[in-house]
């Protein structure tokens, strides 16, 4: 979570309280029946509760247990006097939960804390790990407080019950929320997800969903469903009625839920070319890793007038930083001399492992010192070596993948054998596979969707994928294609990325020579996946501006 220089406080209590607006809007719309028990779990200064109040008749209520840790705003919310139904409890929810695991509610809101790890007590971390793993995750140092607190709700949660929480829009995409997603789908009925394209809390950097969940026993997992909706912002989604959302059949695994931000008919497509048989997968064509782990880019990748400084020309090796570093398909020692004429921080250094280092050249030694004396070998990566000056796990790729991208992933061959540091994956071909058809292979709508969709969205709109996510992208299969062929519309998408030409008269001309020409795929298909490339990512940019 970015957070706002003013809110270093709430940094440790993760309290970032919830807008009436939306507090009401939850209430209003979450479904609701007879004598109630309802839950609270993180009231803090009581908004969902003055929702209740209003918007749930007392005579629906059973019972309404809200939690709070902090005293000062407990007695604040005691203070205003709900009435005898209304039990104000100070109390950290997960001890409330260890001591009342088996109790169950039929009504579950709240806007759980948003506390990283590291700020979790001992005691609140073993209860965290408690809760996961009583529900089948796994328990880890990336898993932030709201999971936990979303997953106990969902546990306390009785048979058609609901639940409504605020939580961080990372529940759709990122990796460390796959068991949670998997989860929610094996345990929930229905599921509605409400999202922003603005950012509707005043005080974080913080992109939000309202998660609607129903309980509902008699609901086999394969029929669970969900909907993802997106607003601009709140007065936008107060003119929407809820009730006419749509809602499609959810996969019961761990995918990323961003793929439901399209209709039942493209995921159709989706799952249909997942397994086609005229498709492949970056995965069966090739190792997908992450690039070289310098422990610190800066120092270790270098210019010219350092390497000539200190000596260095036996111990440095190509390197592709960055995508600029690449105008088009190729890497080659023109572009590499280009980078290194341009000063840019084109050699990677590798200092020999089986010299010792009393052995190495004294210009060495003095940049050794230099390292040392700067501090630059105290960074974690560094300091757990057994010589932290000697970067591990290094070797030549075929082929390098750009991990953050705007409009799409840039797939460069590596033809001087050169190496990349994280910014980039590193490909290595399977030996059957002809390397320049696999490189043809990615420039399509196909493979365009399958991208944005297996992606997240990181800072600033800007399109993030991993080495797993990656080796999972679809790839129309062309190595039986004529080489001329193939060598022809190399040429061609070579000048389109390189002069930066239109990306979709591109698509065009590849999308026609190797989907329809070569593969038989009819041209509505195609289309298809290229509006679908266009909606995820058109999305993803609007968060940039």
């Amino acid at each position: 979570m970015k957070l706002k220089k003013d809110s270093s406080t709430q940094k440790l209590r993760g309290a970032y309280y919830t807008p009436k607006v939306l507090a009401d809007f939850i209430v209003k719309n979450i479904e609701k029946k007879d004598n109630m028990k309802i839950l609270e779990p993180s009231c803090g200064d009581g908004v969902f509760l003055e929702s209740i109040s209003e918007y749930i008749k007392d005579e629906q209520i059973k019972s309404v247990e809200a939690i709070e840790i902090i005293n000062e705003e407990a007695k604040k919310v005691k203070n205003r006097g709900y009435g005898k139904k209304y039990k104000i409890i100070n109390t950290d929810f997960l001890d409330f939960y260890h001591n009342n695991k088996n109790k169950r509610y039929d009504l579950i809101v709240g806007n759980p804390p948003y506390i990283r790890y590291q700020y979790l007590s001992k005691k609140q971390r073993e209860i965290q790990s408690e809760i996961l793993t009583n529900n089948g995750m796994k328990s880890n140092k990336l898993i932030n407080s709201w999971v936990c607190f979303l997953v106990a709700s969902v546990e306390m949660l009785a048979d058609k019950g609901s639940i409504g929480f605020v939580i961080p829009a990372e529940l759709l995409q990122v990796v460390y929320a796959e068991d949670l997603r998997q989860y929610l789908s094996n345990h929930l009925a229905k599921i509605t997800l409400l999202t922003f394209k603005e950012l509707v809390f005043p005080k974080i950097e913080q992109e939000i969903v309202v998660f609607i969940g129903e309980k509902d026993y008699t609901v086999l997992n394969e029929e669970t469903v969900i909907s993802v909706v997106e607003y601009n912002n709140f007065v936008d989604m107060l003119k929407h009625d809820i009730s006419k959302i749509e809602y499609q059949r959810i996969e019961n695994t761990k995918e990323k839920w961003t793929h439901y931000f399209l209709n039942g008919e493209e995921n159709n497509l989706v799952y249909e070319y997942r397994n086609h048989m005229k498709f492949t997968t970056f995965d069966k064509i090739a190792l997908v890793n992450v690039g070289i782990t310098t422990g610190n880019n800066k120092y270790f990748s270098v210019e010219r007038d350092i390497v000539k400084k200190y000596n260095l020309e036996n111990v440095v090796l190509p390197l592709i930083g960055r995508s600029a570093h690449a105008d088009g398909l190729f890497f080659n020692e023109e572009n590499w001399k280009k980078n290194i004429a341009k000063d840019k921080r084109a050699q990677l250094i590798l200092f020999p492992e089986n010299i010792p280092y009393e052995e190495y050249p004294k210009e060495h030694k003095a940049y050794i010192d230099l390292g040392e004396n700067t501090e630059q070998n105290i960074g974690y990566k560094c300091r757990i070596r057994d010589r932290w000056y000697i970067i591990p796990s290094i070797w030549t790729p075929d082929a390098f993948f750009l991990r953050r991208n705007n409009k799409f992933p840039k797939f460069v061959l590596n033809e001087i054998n050169a190496v990349s540091t994280d910014t980039m994956h590193r490909i290595k071909f399977k030996e059957h596979i002809n390397k320049r058809k696999a490189l043809l292979s990615y420039y399509n709508s196909i493979t365009f969707a399958f991208t944005e969709i297996n992606g997240r969205s990181y800072g600033g709109g800007v399109l993030e994928i991993l080495p797993r996510e990656v080796g999972s992208v679809v790839l129309p299969e062309i190595q039986s294609m004529d080489s001329r062929v193939c060598d022809e519309l190399l040429e061609i998408v070579d000048d389109y990325i390189s002069n930066k030409k239109d990306i979709n008269e591109l698509l065009d001309i590849v999308d026609n020579a190797v989907l329809h020409e070569h593969l038989g795929l009819n041209q509505d298909t195609t289309h298809a996946f290229r509006m679908i490339w266009k909606k995820l990512m058109n999305r993803r940019l609007k968060r940039s501006r």
